[in-house]
């Protein structure tokens, strides 16, 4: 009876220490954090939200619209500046810079030129950091030094008419990437050490969201939105497994990234709704049934986020908004700042929803179907801020026009 109760007395704290672990602060070292998924681990809303930000330090690091992402203690940064693009290591607690590596490169010209820095934010596995330039520069770095290990351009002259902005991703030691525009593009996928050319599927052309992957039958796919289809892509080879047309209409754009939540897709862009697909395995394919549409919401540059079967983001015309994840069905709509094309990031932080607007505006809101209850709203920096916000306990790091600051929710 002893040797039970020491036996389940170590079980329960093994229980715990892994459940204390869990709610640890995590990195955030991709597009949409850890995971890719917009999910943040640690944070500690507190009990009565206090009137202002704590800024820690503030950092002017050039152009760009690229998210920072941490890795441990560092923090990296991918901007435009003196005509140059520019990747930064910088001390997460201080601000500090550790090095910067950078090159020749002309920025976003035309309708884009007011956002001519990268849109396409790196990403850290391994030791090695990935950036991918507006004009489809992509360079991997030693992430402890800088020190550039490779750097390709093999589309080059061929981007999406407002340049690049898909960001990269890392599964199991390649880096995967959707390059180029309408022609001459590609998924592609670069072995990250050496950087040799593994495979690409050239099946449509190249628009502007970001690959996802999912985890399905002891193996994980690659789930990307092209110019006009949604597509399940094999990592290992490239081998294409399901498609489905995803047309834009008229001078529409395909921006924003898919949703993955176990089996489930969910999907849309602009003037087209939104779509949950279930995708089956069938032979060497899958098969997709498709759950629900929304025709009510759509989404234009943002991506939404699942928290408790909810899904919660912001809608082309800039409102936030609350979707039934397994029904379908519009639960609310308030306005949320983020204007035309309904820029912004909502960031699943735990017991709340913190969200980025255009007009850097830093809001907290309960996670509800039932009603929009706002909890607090901060001026987070003095300029726009179009790129997603990154979490990491209570420490949000906001990439404004032309600089990176480190706030604290105490």
């Amino acid at each position: 009876m002893k040797n039970a109760n020491r036996t389940l007395a170590v079980v329960s704290s093994c229980v715990l220490l892994m459940s204390a672990s869990s709610a640890l602060p995590q990195d955030w070292p991709q597009w949409r954090g850890q995971n890719g998924d917009g999910k943040a681990t640690g944070f500690n809303a507190p009990q009565t939200w206090p009137k202002e930000l704590t800024q820690k330090w503030k950092v002017t690091v050039g152009l760009g619209d690229a998210t920072p992402v941490l890795a441990g203690d560092k923090l990296y940064v991918f901007t435009r500046q003196g005509g140059s693009e520019v990747a930064r290591c910088l001390d997460a607690a201080t601000g500090k810079e550790i090095w910067q590596e950078k090159y020749d490169a002309l920025g976003a010209t035309g309708p884009s030129s007011g956002h001519s820095g990268p849109r396409s934010s790196p990403t850290v596995a391994n030791g090695k950091v990935v950036t991918l330039g507006v004009r489809g520069t992509l360079s991997c770095l030693d992430a402890a030094t800088g020190k550039m290990l490779w750097r390709k351009d093999d589309f080059q002259g061929a981007w999406p008419p407002f340049f690049t902005s898909s960001s990269p991703i890392i599964v199991d030691g390649l880096c995967i990437a959707q390059l180029g525009g309408k022609a001459n593009s590609a998924i592609a996928a670069y072995d990250l050490t050496t950087g040799e050319l593994r495979w690409k599927w050239s099946g449509d052309g190249t628009a502007y969201a970001s690959p996802a992957v999912m985890r399905l039958g002891g193996a994980k796919w690659v789930i990307a939105q092209t110019e006009s289809k949604m597509v399940a892509i094999r990592p290992d080879d490239g081998k294409l497994v399901w498609e489905v047309s995803f047309a834009v209409r008229g001078r529409g754009y395909n921006a924003s990234t898919p949703i993955v939540d176990g089996q489930t897709i969910i999907y849309g862009g602009q003037d087209r709704g939104m779509k949950a697909v279930k995708l089956e395995k069938e032979g060497d394919g899958f098969v997709a049934k498709e759950l629900w549409s929304n025709a009510e919401t759509s989404v234009q540059f943002n991506t939404p986020v699942i928290k408790d079967g909810l899904l919660f983001g912001v809608t082309q015309n800039g409102d936030f908004f609350c979707i039934n994840a397994q029904t379908g069905k519009l639960a609310w709509t308030t306005p949320g700042g983020g204007g035309r094309g309904g820029y912004g990031s909502v960031v699943d932080a735990g017991s709340v929803l913190l969200a980025l607007t255009p007009k850097s505006q830093l809001v907290a809101f309960q996670p509800s179907e039932k009603e929009y209850k706002e909890l607090a709203s901060y001026k987070a920096a003095e300029t726009p801020t179009y790129a997603h916000l990154a979490l990491s306990g209570n420490r949000v790091f906001v990439k404004d026009q032309d600089s990176v600051t480190l706030l604290t929710v105490e």
